[in-house]
């Protein structure tokens, strides 16, 4: 190689752009996205188990992290048949109408050493609405087959479903839904 091709070599090598973001696809099989609402004078919970999802982790700017999840409303279970087909209903999710739930981040902000809070666009029930979710970052570790890796997150919030146009049987029915999230995810 002569001194002309070694030198537009190293130039094309640092004109290269520099990725210093990670992108991790949601593990469902790993991860959970559950939920608990009052009934009555106790709490009943569920969990949604169909929902894909990325993370944009970039390490030199937070900041510039993302997130987008997409839930399957009909993969709701309570593990009772006859309430989840009450849920799937107009009263409450309405499947047929909306079948998904979604959630795109508008930022990330680090408030602390591994804690976030990711603030975006959640949609449910065809009602879309500004949430700030705080997360905690559980760290990375190699996966379980060689050369993978894995990040895990956490965080809960509390909303109101009557916000989102689910009112039915409320009081009996409490309006605020705690949704809790566990979430392994594996580097692309």
């Amino acid at each position: 190689m002569n001194h002309r091709s070694l030198v537009s070599a190293f130039v094309l090598v640092l004109a290269l752009p520099v990725f210093a973001a990670d992108t991790y696809k949601i593990d469902a099989v790993h991860s959970e996205v559950s939920f608990r609402v009052r009934h009555l004078v106790s709490k009943t919970s569920g969990r949604f188990a169909k929902y894909d999802g990325t993370i944009v982790v970039d390490n030199a700017n937070l900041a510039k992290s993302s997130v987008n999840v997409t839930i399957d409303a009909a993969s709701l279970t309570t593990d009772n048949a006859a309430r989840d087909k009450h849920l799937f209903s107009p009263d409450f999710f309405d499947v047929a109408k909306y079948p998904t739930l979604t959630f795109n981040s508008t930022s990330v902000k680090e408030v602390a050493k591994g804690k976030l809070e990711v603030t975006g666009a959640f949609t449910l029930h065809g009602v879309t609405k500004t949430i700030t979710i705080p997360v905690t970052s559980l760290g990375t570790s190699a996966g379980m087959k060689p050369g993978t890796f894995v990040a895990g997150f956490e965080g809960e919030i509390e909303i109101k479903r009557s916000e989102y146009g689910m009112s039915t049987y409320i009081p009996a029915v409490g309006d605020e839904v705690k949704i809790s999230l566990n979430i392994e995810a594996d580097k692309l």
